[in-house]
């Protein structure tokens, strides 16, 4: 079994370079060793090639820039209208869950607890400033 995975990694390796081989053999045909030709056949080269890959870098940068943003516009229109709720505490809380487990991860040890207060704090404001204010009239009298 392990030997079949083998041969057929080889295969596929022996496949792509053939591919790899043949584009490059067009290419070669095509535009030929680029620094033996003239100069202005240099500067034709280059100017069409950078050309080429400016114009579809566009296209494709546009293509992109519609899709994401008309997507970002979408959702936020449909969670306007009540066809989606986001239950922004429950991702909150995930993403504190995983922020622990990469930094258990990195680090080796989980956050402390003073980590946790301070995100306790953070996370619910107005209670957290009750208990301080409890505190402070509770150690005044």
């Amino acid at each position: 079994m392990v030997s079949n995975n083998k041969n057929l990694k080889n295969e596929i390796n022996k496949e792509m370079s053939n591919i790899g081989n043949e584009a490059k053999g067009f290419l070669e045909r095509f535009i030929g060793d680029v620094s033996k030709k003239s100069a202005a056949k240099q500067i034709f080269i280059g100017t069409s090639t950078g050309w080429v890959t400016g114009f579809l870098t566009m296209k494709v940068g546009k293509i992109v820039a519609v899709s994401v943003g008309g997507s970002i516009i979408l959702l936020q229109i449909a969670a306007n209208e009540g066809y989606i709720t986001i239950d922004w505490n429950k991702i909150t809380s995930k993403a504190n869950k995983l922020a622990d487990k990469a930094e258990e991860a990195i680090t080796g040890e989980g956050p402390s607890w003073a980590d946790k207060i301070k995100s306790f704090m953070k996370d619910n404001s107005y209670a957290a400033t009750s208990f301080v204010g409890g505190f402070l009239i509770g150690i005044s009298f």
